[in-house]
């Protein structure tokens, strides 16, 4: 069974149609490319699954749990997570504590426990091992206690990335990941999506602009234009397909 199920979804913001009738699955440990020129459609259904947006009809199911059912504060804790164009790191609070912060939806304090201290510095401290840990397997021990403010924007990127990974996700959605990456450090980020996919056994929805990184990782892609799936398949099927090739470079006058 696929991990998420989207069938005829559509999305309309008065007239416009944002996505019509898009199905397609991913399986357990997948690595999914969604592409297509911009305004397709790719970052509305990032926010279908996020629970941001109420699509005008159809079904998303996840692990075969109705996701349009879940309040938007549910999604994490049931294992889906994104990353958004834009980093959204605090850059006065160091690198751990940032990653620190992704592992709110795991935490066994409520209300009263926390404000009575009993356990959060217990919590607090195995939190911490864990967030370094996680810091130390992507390269970037080195810089645990460092602010973010003033690092390399490549660092940046996998710096969310660890955040995202630290809740442990079933599912993680990265929306354009590469956008400011010199061509070497998009090397890099791929092949670290590969790792962080085999070893905490994710399944992984990737928006992305940078063609070369969409082919080389993705083993099903998904290909919209105007809000319509028109292609679906492995890489060279993509790329031969007419109707992708028409979209991404347009028809002769």
């Amino acid at each position: 069974m696929a991990l998420l199920e989207v069938r005829d979804i559509s999305v309309r913001f008065g007239g416009i149609v944002a996505l019509s009738e898009l199905s397609f699955d991913i399986e357990q440990g997948q690595i999914c490319g969604l592409i297509g020129p911009n305004g397709a459609g790719k970052t509305t259904l990032f926010n279908v699954v996020s629970r941001i947006y109420d699509p005008t009809q159809g079904r998303v199911t996840f692990d075969g749990e109705d996701l349009l059912e879940m309040q938007p504060h549910e999604i994490s804790r049931a294992g889906v997570f994104r990353t958004f164009q834009n980093l959204a790191l605090w850059p006065r609070m160091t690198v751990i504590e940032n990653v620190m912060v992704g592992a709110h939806t795991t935490s066994r304090q409520s209300f009263f426990t926390a404000m009575a201290d009993l356990g959060r510095r217990k919590e607090e401290r195995e939190l911490k091992l864990r967030a370094f840990d996680m810091l130390a397997g992507m390269g970037l021990a080195d810089v645990a206690f460092v602010q973010c403010a003033g690092l390399p924007y490549g660092t940046l990127k996998r710096i969310e990335l660890a955040r995202s990974l630290i809740s442990r996700p079933k599912l993680l959605m990265l929306d354009e990941p590469a956008t400011g990456l010199t061509h070497a450090e998009v090397h890099v980020l791929a092949e670290l999506i590969r790792q962080i996919r085999d070893e905490y056994s994710l399944t992984i929805l990737l928006v992305e602009h940078h063609m070369g990184m969409v082919m080389s990782l993705s083993e099903n892609i998904v290909v919209l234009d105007f809000g319509r799936k028109i292609a679906e398949g492995t890489a060279r099927e993509v790329q031969e397909n007419p109707a992708v090739i028409e979209a991404y470079l347009g028809t002769p006058a």
